[in-house]
């Protein structure tokens, strides 16, 4: 089921926490996404928080305060958990009134002198994964994507012919997943180039980025159980950006035949705060529109109510700063700029699709989207597109050029909903530098 607008996007709320009220925020009392922290340089147990302005509420001070007592027990004892796996295992029967609790606390209106006593400044927070993730699953859900890298090995052949029947995806290594600002390490591993007779195992040179959109998942389901997709979304907690690294030398050689492995497995970076499918419902819209000349999705992956309200109308924008210019004080460089509602595979499709020969997804999994491209070129979300495999390299601002990332390259992820009638939201960033 999809999620309903309600009086807690309420376009005119305001919250008494006055950074939540500036324009530019990705957090305004309208959004209200979860993450876990530990405080600045401390060693204690993580903690879960809501991101309000440029402050965290700290569900465990709430609990302790007694500011969650008119939730059920077990709510309360989840908020007070080190990470969010236990409340994502309650469903929306628990993310729903939680969400609207805490829009009541942090209302004008409300009495701050209590809740303020459990609000922690950002800049003096150290911002961690949000949940134990067990299994990572990463989709090749934009058509656009798959297009581009197709004609870049394939010209004649770019787009194989189970791409519109079927999501496709691998499994990814939940191990090496960061949150954002962990410094990425260049991988090595086997690479060939086209004139050598013999591969060479070495750094990888052409190290890339890759803009994608994660999803959490909630509810779990049991070995050898099916979720349809009239209910896949109650399934899913929410949605963060997910930077894929890919080191495309390694990856050319070794994908063949069973897919990615080291070149996708080295480092897989998250943004810190999930924000719920609650939050975004009033950016929700039709599931992209298929040419009439592709096929239908077969019927487990056909519902009318996904094609009418299952896209999600998400802006998506890539950044990228050398060591060169962050020392000369000169801004990060946009690079480009993509829309989620583009995918040509929905989440609940993903979802799905990946429960229908019975796997079991379980409270905290993670799946992205894969890389998130449009039909322009300017919206393609990563180098091997943008630099056209590396023969159009992109100009910096500091007379530096890059075709794939070098050392002391910062990528910045962003991404914020927006429509009119509602106010905006914001993903926040997933940051990475390489090291």
């Amino acid at each position: 089921m999809i999620c309903a607008i309600d009086a807690t996007h309420d376009p005119n709320l305001q919250s008494w926490v006055e950074s939540a009220n500036e324009a530019q925020t990705d957090f305004p009392i309208q959004n209200l996404p979860f993450g876990v922290f530990q405080h600045s340089g401390g060693a204690e147990t993580p903690r879960i928080g809501v991101a309000i302005g440029d402050q965290i509420l700290d569900l465990a001070a709430c609990y302790t305060l007694g500011l969650l007592k008119s939730l059920p027990e077990p709510v309360q004892v989840a908020c007070a958990a080190s990470s969010l796996n236990a409340l994502m295992a309650m469903g929306r029967a628990a993310s729903l009134p939680l969400r609207h609790h805490l829009s009541q606390l942090l209302q004008v209106g409300q009495d701050p002198v209590t809740v303020r006593q459990a609000l922690v400044p950002m800049s003096k927070a150290r911002l961690l994964l949000p949940a134990q993730i067990g299994d990572y699953t990463d989709f090749y859900a934009s058509i656009f994507h798959a297009t581009n890298v197709g004609k870049l090995f394939r010209p004649d052949n770019p787009l194989l012919p189970n791409y519109k029947y079927v999501p496709i995806a691998y499994h990814g290594r939940a191990s090496s997943i960061v949150p954002s600002d962990t410094p990425i390490q260049r991988p090595c591993g086997q690479w060939k180039s086209a004139n050598d007779p013999a591969p060479t195992f070495a750094p990888s040179r052409l190290l890339d980025y890759e803009l994608e959109v994660g999803c959490f998942v909630s509810l779990g389901n049991e070995l050898g159980q099916t979720v349809e997709i009239e209910h896949a979304e109650d399934h899913l907690f929410g949605l963060c950006l997910v930077n894929d690294w890919s080191a495309r030398d390694i990856q050319a050689w070794e994908y063949q035949p069973l897919g990615p492995f080291l070149a996708k497995s080295f480092a897989t970076t998250l943004s810190p705060w999930v924000v719920t499918l609650e939050a975004l419902a009033p950016f929700r819209g039709t599931a992209f529109a298929r040419p009439d000349q592709d096929p239908p999705p077969l019927p487990y992956l056909t519902s009318s109510i996904n094609q009418e309200q299952g896209g999600i109308t998400l802006t998506l924008d890539v950044f990228l700063s050398s060591a060169q210019m962050r020392q000369q004080d000169i801004p990060a460089l946009h690079l480009s700029r993509s829309n989620f509602q583009q995918m040509y595979w929905t989440v609940a499709q993903m979802l799905t699709h990946h429960t229908s020969n019975g796997c079991n997804l379980r409270p905290g999994d993670l799946f992205a989207s894969g890389t998130v491209s449009g039909v322009e070129p300017e919206s393609a979300g990563s180098l091997l597109e943008l630099t056209q495999r590396g023969t159009q390299p992109i100009h910096l601002p500091t007379g530096e050029t890059r075709s794939f990332l070098e050392e002391g390259d910062e990528v910045t992820l962003r991404g914020y909903c927006k429509r009119q009638g509602y106010v905006q939201i914001g993903l926040g960033v997933c940051r990475g530098q390489v090291k």
